[in-house]
């Protein structure tokens, strides 16, 4: 996985101590009201679409950023479904990193799935009764942002 460069230059600054980072999570449906999945490439996991919100950069804009560098496709945010908080994660480096999960419930507009880079090795859509085994943690971000609530979750 690609190190954004504006962490790159932090950890040359603070070394390995923990860093508290905004992350986003995009829960895409098409019409169908199949799921976009993504395979990461670091743990083989299917998990939505996430990744870290660049500094300065609007938490929604950085969803459909996300889902357009790693799927391929084009989808339009709706609403926030869920925050959480992940973490303390330690890397096989030994970066430590907690994350503020933001999950978006997200709506594909166009373009068709697949490997747009080297954070995933497989793209797919998944019925919603036909999900591939994933975290716990995932799953309830899925439901959150499936739930149709116009409130979003917060995890406690």
């Amino acid at each position: 996985m690609p190190i954004p460069e504006f962490i790159v230059r932090l950890r040359e600054k603070i070394g390995h101590d923990p860093l508290w980072l905004p992350g986003v999570t995009a829960v895409v449906t098409d019409p169908g009201d199949r799921l976009l999945l993504v395979r990461r490439a670091d743990d083989g996991r299917w998990t939505p679409v996430t990744g870290i919100v660049d500094p300065g950069e609007e938490p929604a804009v950085a969803a459909r950023r996300e889902v357009a560098e790693e799927a391929g496709v084009e989808c339009v945010v709706e609403r926030l479904a869920s925050t959480a908080v992940t973490g303390p994660v330690q890397y096989e480096n030994g970066d430590l990193a907690t994350y503020l999960d933001l999950t978006f419930a997200c709506r594909w507009v166009s373009g068709t799935a697949h490997v747009a880079d080297d954070e995933s090795t497989d793209v797919g859509w998944f019925a919603r009764d036909a999900l591939p085994a994933m975290d716990a943690e995932f799953l309830q971000r899925i439901s959150a942002a499936l739930d149709g609530g116009p409130e979003a979750t917060f995890v406690r």
